[in-house]
């Protein structure tokens, strides 16, 4: 069997930059297999249970292929007032959402999942956060807009 065959023993199945961090300062040595799975399928009644059932697809979807490997899947949503808040796609509506949650509190709800198909093993569970924003000036909104930050995560 050549090693190109061989399974890693570890998948992310993320392409998320804080994920591989995470793991990377963990010690862990894995392989990024990003999920293609359709985000826009899940139709859930909850936040919570929307990210859970998210990780748990993107995970399944790299596990099918790759059934030997342990694989990581994840997601983060922001919550506020009740409203979702996704990834922005503009800098207006990057602006839009930091007035949002300029000097409130808002929820982030991370659903992850560990499974291995070969092992039978598959843990999915949701944690949620309280995050409290001081309030934000013009300023500080258009500098932080600028640094690009807010185009590769929710909220």
């Amino acid at each position: 069997m050549k090693v190109a065959e061989v399974s890693p023993k570890i998948i992310l199945a993320s392409k998320s930059p804080r994920r591989r961090y995470l793991l990377e300062r963990a010690g862990l040595k894995f392989a990024v297999i990003p999920s293609n799975f359709d985000e826009d399928s899940v139709a859930a009644s909850s936040p919570g249970e929307t990210v859970r059932i998210l990780a748990q697809s993107k995970a399944g979807d790299i596990a099918d292929k790759f059934p030997e490997s342990w694989v990581i899947g994840a997601d983060t949503i922001v919550v506020v007032a009740g409203r979702i808040l996704g990834k922005p796609h503009s800098k207006t509506e990057a602006a839009d959402m930091l007035r949002r949650l300029s000097g409130r509190t808002h929820q982030v709800l991370t659903g992850y999942c560990i499974c291995c198909r070969a092992a039978g093993s598959l843990l999915a569970e949701t944690i949620e956060t309280d995050v409290r924003f001081k309030t934000l000036t013009e300023v500080e909104i258009d500098w932080y807009i600028q640094t690009g930050e807010p185009f590769d995560k929710a909220g």
